[in-house]
């Protein structure tokens, strides 16, 4: 059995993280010895889940619902395309967005318009994509 400060330690988390993630259910609520927390080796391969849901855009509650949220036989393979489809879309949107966001500043660096309302002037305004 693993203290808290050897799982922080060699997962190269935050002891108040391995916490937060158990608080929040995303870490089954460890045992204890002598009121400390006690961790089994598998805890690392959890981890792992976690840092690769939050590297892939996953919220707290998505990765619950990942966990959680499913029957029990449903097989994890299926659980992850699920989420990560609905997951990819937001992604894409976002995209989208940011592109708009950068045909506006772009236009903007290369504005001569003697005031900041011409700017705003659709002969000004960058055109919309169709």
């Amino acid at each position: 059995m693993l203290s808290i400060g050897e799982v922080a330690r060699q997962a190269g988390l935050r002891t108040s993280a391995i916490r937060y993630y158990e608080s929040v259910g995303l870490l089954p609520e460890a045992p204890r010895a002598s009121g400390r927390r006690q961790y089994a080796p598998d805890v690392f391969s959890r981890l792992a889940l976690i840092d690769l849901a939050q590297r892939a855009g996953f919220t707290v509650a998505e990765i619950r619902t990942l966990l959680h949220g499913f029957a029990r036989r449903t097989p994890p393979g299926v659980r992850w395309r699920k989420l990560a489809g609905r997951k990819l879309l937001e992604v894409e949107a976002r995209i989208e967005e940011a592109e708009t966001m950068r045909r506006v500043l772009r236009t903007l660096l290369d504005c001569e318009c003697p005031t900041f309302e011409d700017c705003a002037l659709p002969a000004c305004a960058p055109e919309p994509e169709v």
